[in-house]
């Protein structure tokens, strides 16, 4: 067998030094150890496991040295190891963002210190459902995302996406909200005016902008770009990627689903949040028809029949009946 003269090189002074070691430790197992302990640990993930618990996952067991986070925050108890565990005196506000710094050590006293962004445990989400969404924009008027409530709960990690611009980041994260049955929310895709804001306490006239309403909750996106196009798929989904409501649309002339919107019809269809006529992934053929939206006609559920996540719960608005923040109208586009 032959050895390089480089390999050979390391190697020879480690036999020799072994042949005259009295010692009953092999050196080149404890060459390893020794090397192994060159590679500090790394960071996996965090994620609240509980609404006073949460969970930092690395490569390795670790010791935590120090842990802060960016407010108030008592700590009850941590556990070390790859999984560290994190019990809180008292919980942290339902889906509320927060960043915790971290500084661990391993048996080497390897060290890593981490930054890591997690939300909050919000185990109160309300049912919710997509009521009505614009697809056309004229200045002042923008796109809109509406839903509505159909039970009481907290809003904070509710996530709304939007498909053609992506599956894995969504457009708006809601914060931690109050809310009762009933109540109508508008997610404006575009911020263009002065005087927005984001109604997430009791005043709900308190946002200036166009189609604000005072009986709504109206948010706004921090974009001037489009978001919204006439074929995607809008959805909602909670903190553990559950798709709480989804609504596909196409143009007529896309007779096939292309980009994100593959994946999102892969998504929605396993989690039977659109129904697919035939298989299990909806096709473009199975979302409602969005050729005649216009900036007053909207894409609006039929709200008095009970939700069957499919193109038959939708139709086009008449002409000038677009209800963003209120109950939806029963005024049907007819084509002429």
């Amino acid at each position: 067998m032959k050895i390089s003269f480089l390999v050979w090189n390391i190697l020879f002074p480690v036999f020799l030094y072994s042949a005259g070691s009295c010692s009953n430790e092999p050196l080149l197992e404890q060459m390893l150890i020794n090397s192994a302990s060159m590679e500090a640990p790394a960071f996996i993930s965090c994620k609240a496991a509980s609404p006073i618990e949460i969970e930092f996952g690395f490569t390795t067991p670790v010791k935590v040295v120090s842990l802060n986070f960016d407010r108030p925050v008592e700590v009850e108890s941590i556990s070390d190891g790859a999984q560290v565990k994190v019990a809180l005196k008292k919980q942290l506000d339902e889906g509320e963002a927060v960043t915790a710094d971290i500084l661990v050590k391993d048996e080497y006293q390897n060290t890593l210190n981490v930054l890591a962004p997690f939300t909050a445990r919000n185990n109160r989400m309300p049912s919710i459902q997509l009521t009505e969404i614009r697809t056309e924009y004229s200045k002042p008027k923008v796109e809109f995302v509406e839903m509505k409530t159909l039970s009481s709960g907290n809003l904070g990690a509710l996530r709304l996406f939007i498909a053609s611009n992506g599956i894995d980041s969504p457009v708006f994260v809601f914060p931690p909200i109050e809310v009762q049955a009933g109540e109508y929310i508008v997610v404006h895709l575009r911020s263009i005016e002065e005087g927005l804001v984001n109604e997430t306490g009791t005043n709900l006239a308190a946002s200036a902008g166009t189609e604000s309403t005072p009986n709504g909750r109206d948010f706004w996106v921090p974009s001037s770009t489009k978001l919204l196009r006439k074929t995607d798929a809008v959805f909602l989904m909670d903190q553990d990627d559950k798709v709480l409501d989804a609504l596909m649309l196409h143009k007529e002339s896309d007779t096939a689903w292309k980009g994100n919107l593959v994946q999102a019809a892969e998504l929605l269809g396993k989690q039977r949040a659109w129904r697919a006529a035939s298989g299990t992934n909806p096709q473009a053929s199975d979302a409602i028809v969005s050729d005649a939206t216009t900036l007053t006609r909207t894409i609006s559920r039929n709200e008095s029949i009970p939700d069957s996540n499919s193109a038959v719960d939708w139709f086009i608005t008449a002409t000038s009946s677009a209800t963003p923040g209120k109950s939806n109208t029963d005024k049907h586009y007819v084509a002429k």
